[in-house]
């Protein structure tokens, strides 16, 4: 009898700005039919991840992957000659980069992936929002990429007010005002570095849609959402599942140009039909597990790709479905911390 399937997840900080790690771990074991083991790798000892025992059998801490590359390599073999990980699902936009330069490494030493080429991962970069929209047949909002406040009151100037001011990888604040413009530059600037993104602010719907491409040009699954409320951070908290048969050929359209592989999150304003691309992002989200909930379990779907395995591709799921994300306190052993802290594994 072979050994339980074990797959690695990283992202487990389910804090105020939720990592998309724990949704992807929730739907790996509510698919009971691909019976894997699910192993943490955390960056901090307090990730929240570390400490739900029911969802994750073991945890690992791991170093950056931008302070040490070979460090992270052999960490991560480490955790395969402990746990015995047959796949790793990377879910941070931050260490994407390091497992698409060493994914032959790790695929090489037993461990599998599936993501997206080097070429797929530069399309997320906001610069190159409109030659995505082109391809998609969907609309762009005007953006310029700025590095000093004179070049953001310049910008705030040609596409006016309100704009959304936006980091390279993460964080998005709207401005109503050119003082708020000049304080949202700052705060993303101080934390995430340069250059800043100003973009038009579009009027309409914010619709989000969670997939999955097969790496030839076909769509393995899709779910699209509503946003009825968010955080601060523009983190969705409540949402409902819509179907919007423009916007999911649009997807469709993106994924057949790019020939997409891997997890993938398209967000966009739509405004009767005209859809305005406003982000790519080229992993899961942190509402993912709405689409495990509604029926289409796309963690599940990517680890079989990965493993080369059949997988399922419907995308039949019911309009009118509600989300709504909650705080969950979780009781447990010091005993756990201190191990986190002394040994870096659980």
């Amino acid at each position: 009898m072979s050994a339980p399937l074990a797959v690695a997840v990283s992202g487990i900080n389910a804090s105020d700005n939720p990592a998309p790690g724990t949704g992807v771990a929730r739907g790996l074991r509510e698919d009971d039919s691909l019976s894997c083991r699910i192993i943490g790798l955390a960056y901090d000892a307090l990730e929240p991840g570390i400490y739900l025992d029911w969802l994750f059998e073991r945890s690992f801490i791991v170093p950056y992957p931008t302070a040490d590359e070979s460090a992270l390599v052999q960490r991560l073999l480490y955790v395969r000659d402990r746990a015995c990980m047959d796949v790793v699902v990377p879910t941070l936009d931050s260490e994407l980069p390091f497992y698409l330069r060493n994914a032959e490494k790790l695929r090489a030493a037993g461990i599998r992936t599936f993501l997206p080429t080097r070429a797929q991962y530069r399309l997320r970069a906001k610069e190159k929002l409109e030659e995505v929209a082109r391809q998609a047949e969907v609309l762009a909002p005007r953006q310029r990429l700025v590095n000093s406040h004179p070049e953001l009151v310049e910008a705030v100037k040609e596409l006016g007010l309100p704009v959304m001011v936006k980091g390279s990888l993460y964080k998005a604040y709207f401005a109503a005002t050119l003082d708020a413009a000049l304080g949202c530059f700052n705060k993303i600037a101080a934390e995430w570095g340069y250059p800043v993104i100003v973009q038009e602010r579009v009027e309409g719907e914010e619709l989000n849609v969670v997939g999955l491409g097969d790496g030839e040009g076909g769509l393995v699954g899709l779910v699209a959402a509503r946003k009825m409320s968010v955080t601060e951070l523009g983190k969705i908290w409540t949402g409902v599942t819509i179907r919007h048969p423009a916007l999911e050929e649009a997807v469709r359209r993106f994924v057949a140009a790019f020939k997409w592989r891997g997890a993938f999150e398209m967000e966009c304003i739509v405004a009767e039909e005209r859809i305005h691309l406003i982000e790519i992002n080229p992993r899961f989200p942190a509402w993912v597990h709405f689409a495990t909930g509604v029926g289409v379990n796309l963690p599940s779907r990517l680890v079989r790709l990965a493993l080369g395995r059949e997988v399922e591709r419907e995308s039949d799921y019911p309009a009118g479905k509600l989300y709504v994300r909650y705080t969950l306190e979780q009781v447990a052993d010091m005993e756990t911390f201190q191990k986190m802290v002394t040994r870096g594994e659980t």
